[in-house]
């Protein structure tokens, strides 16, 4: 099936093993790729029709993945987190399933029985055993110096708890990190001073009511519902995405005591979790707005409204008001039901003037959104990729815009493509 575009011509694409995130500056993509024994690919990019891959930083063992990446100035940060976690996971359940199977059978159960209690395939139950006799420690992120972005060179590897990291954010002087660490229950927030990236030091925690555990805490929702995705810091404020929690805004004037100033959630009534919390750094339409964007996570119910973006008022933090959304019908993309995931994911965390908005929208390719309205967001260009390799379906995952107005998208599965936006007129 050709590739379907409006407004959005390919530039060039290169297939590649898929990936998380993709952060462009100047002419280098930096791909953080979904499993090992990939991890962080460097692009050169400076003819976009022939783009090239001229470094590659691998995990740290065949047990992560780094799918994640930031650069600020001449330092690269990557994400260490469990690979396969979702999986490993079940295995927690392996003590009270074999219990409960020996109360209904009178005997000792099979490996298959308790592999089929726990939901997972019977032939999985050795690799399940033998992860959990591993355990895991490698969970937190590192950091390299990509002055010759040719030849990363490392610097330091700090670790966290849990599972490890997931998505964060960075600036000069301090890391936003996500992060599982011992005594909370789901991602919470660590702030770390990177100014010595050699030897990163914590500077603060913040959690949602409910998650520190060790700290006495009850949460009030079924296991790790509410937790954060990341948080995008905005002047002394972060914007953090929490899933099945909405958003929060955290004042961070006292970088060591962040503490919660507004919130917004919109669960119920929708069903899918809330990525990211992005505010642009300037009014758009006379408003102080901030952007939503949901996860279109597995299992959709039919019926069911797909992931989409939230346009909000963040002029008063206490009292975050919805101005509109955006969303793409199955009708605009001809993978919407065959396969994969179809919604919204991700669009790019920066906007530093204009109001054009590119978003990922897994099956659904990528939308260029006009917010020059905010009360009334209009799609403008949009470009759905034929998939790369044997996949049956595109799963356009995150997008970034380069200096040059280039828009660049990794594909969660296979593929990575350079685009740009052809304005009518």
């Amino acid at each position: 099936m050709a590739a379907h575009a409006e407004n959005m011509n390919l530039l060039g694409k290169l297939d590649i093993p898929g990936g998380g995130q993709v952060v462009v500056r100047g002419c280098h993509a930096f791909l953080g790729h979904m499993h090992p024994p990939e991890g962080t690919s460097i692009v050169d990019t400076s003819d976009p029709a022939a783009p090239r891959v001229v470094a590659k930083i691998p995990p740290p063992s065949p047990y992560s993945h780094t799918h994640k990446v930031r650069v600020v100035g001449d330092l690269l940060i990557s994400n260490v987190e469990m690979d396969r976690r979702h999986f490993f996971r079940k295995g927690a359940q392996i003590p009270a399933a074999t219990e409960a199977l020996r109360a209904e059978l009178g005997r000792d159960p099979s490996e298959a029985e308790i592999a089929t209690r726990i939901g997972i395939a019977p032939d999985d139950m050795a690799d399940m055993r033998e992860g959990l006799a591993r355990g895991y420690d490698e969970g937190g992120f590192r950091i390299f110096d990509i002055s010759d972005p040719e030849n990363p060179r490392f610097l330091s590897h700090t670790k966290t708890g849990g599972v490890g990291v997931h998505r964060f954010d960075v600036d000069e002087n301090y890391a936003y990190i996500s992060t599982e660490m011992d005594g909370y229950k789901g991602n919470i927030l660590v702030i770390y001073d990177i100014s010595d990236p050699a030897a990163p030091t914590e500077v603060s925690r913040w959690w949602m009511p409910g998650q520190h555990i060790a700290g006495g805490e009850v949460p009030t929702w079924d296991g790790l519902k509410h937790r954060l995705h990341h948080a995008l810091r905005q002047g002394d404020r972060l914007y953090a995405a929490c899933w099945y929690a909405g958003g929060y805004v955290i004042d961070i004037s006292d970088i060591r005591n962040p503490r919660t100033i507004g919130h917004f959630d919109y669960h119920p009534p929708m069903r899918e979790p809330t990525h990211t919390f992005f505010k642009p750094p300037h009014k758009i339409g006379g408003h102080d707005i901030a952007l939503m964007v949901d996860e279109e996570h597995d299992g959709h119910v039919r019926g069911q409204p797909h992931g989409l973006i939230w346009i909000v008022d963040v002029a008063d933090v206490a009292n975050i008001k919805p101005l509109a959304t955006f969303d793409v019908s199955e009708m605009d993309s001809p993978y919407s039901r065959s396969g994969g995931r179809f919604g919204a994911h991700q669009f790019q965390e920066h906007l530093e003037n204009g109001t054009l908005v590119y978003a990922a929208w897994f099956s659904g390719g990528v939308r260029a959104i006009d917010i020059a309205d905010p009360t009334l967001p209009r799609e403008v260009g949009c470009y759905v990729p034929e998939p790369m390799g044997e996949q049956p379906v595109p799963q356009c995952n995150d997008v970034d815009v380069d200096n040059r107005g280039l828009i660049h998208v990794l594909d969660r599965n296979r593929g990575y493509h350079i685009l740009e936006h052809v304005r009518p007129g």
